[in-house]
């Protein structure tokens, strides 16, 4: 790859952040790197941009609402369990079911909200054969990289989180409530912090993937000079 296609790659992958985001970068993953040429311009360049917007997915999803009111990624009753959803709501238990929701949501607002540290070691890893990877990549390369080499850290971070937060809420305790109330479904139901953490997971990598595709498609995302340079040639 050679220097200027290399240098449009920057303009690529930097339209992944936000102009509102910028002044927010502050203690980073891209201290330390020397100018040693195009290749090492391209990786600050490069860590910068997933810095900034692995900060702001993490804001979205991490703050009151992030999954509940987002129907992209908000958290439903296991697909398992919703024709048992179906019947306990037929039975009167809706109000239940809807405090259940909502707390398994709190849960994963609360434990995405702690994603920040292990996303930035990620880009702190990232090598220049990585940064090339995610440059020619697809429409979602930068997301794809994150959740292969973050997803294990993540979901052992979110589990004692999801655990004390599913446990302050109650969601434990109106599981079983919910499934005693119909015993045929006990035999189906599955690990309810387990399952929390793997939809806010889920949740995370798909905020992340909209963002990187939107940014990359959209011209308005071009907020400095030096897009605006290398995308109006």
């Amino acid at each position: 790859m050679g220097a200027m296609q290399l240098a449009c790659g920057i303009g690529l992958i930097a339209v992944l952040v936000p102009a509102s985001a910028g002044a927010q970068v502050a203690p980073s993953p891209i201290g330390g790197l020397l100018d040693r040429g195009p290749e090492s311009r391209i990786e600050l360049g490069l860590r910068e941009a997933l810095t900034v917007g692995t900060e702001n997915a993490v804001e979205r999803t991490g703050r009151l609402d992030g999954f509940f009111r987002d129907e992209a990624i908000k958290i439903l009753m296991p697909e398992r369990l919703r024709r048992v959803e179906t019947g306990l709501r037929a039975v009167g238990y809706g109000p239940q079911v809807d405090d259940f929701i909502l707390a398994m949501n709190r849960a994963a607002e609360r434990a995405a909200a702690s994603a920040k540290p292990i996303l930035w070691e990620a880009i702190r890893a990232m090598t220049i054969d990585d940064a090339r990877e995610i440059l020619t990549g697809g429409e979602t390369a930068a997301t794809e990289y994150f959740r292969g080499r973050t997803e294990d850290g993540l979901a052992a971070a979110f589990r004692p989180i999801v655990e004390q937060a599913t446990g302050e809420f109650g969601v434990t305790r109106q599981y079983k409530d919910l499934i005693q109330s119909l015993p045929f479904a006990g035999a189906q139901a599955p690990d309810i912090d387990e399952y929390v953490v793997a939809r806010t997971l889920d949740g995370l990598f798909y905020v992340l993937g909209e963002e990187e595709k939107k940014i990359r498609k959209d011209p308005a995302a071009r907020v400095t000079a030096i897009l605006r340079e290398v995308f109006g040639r």
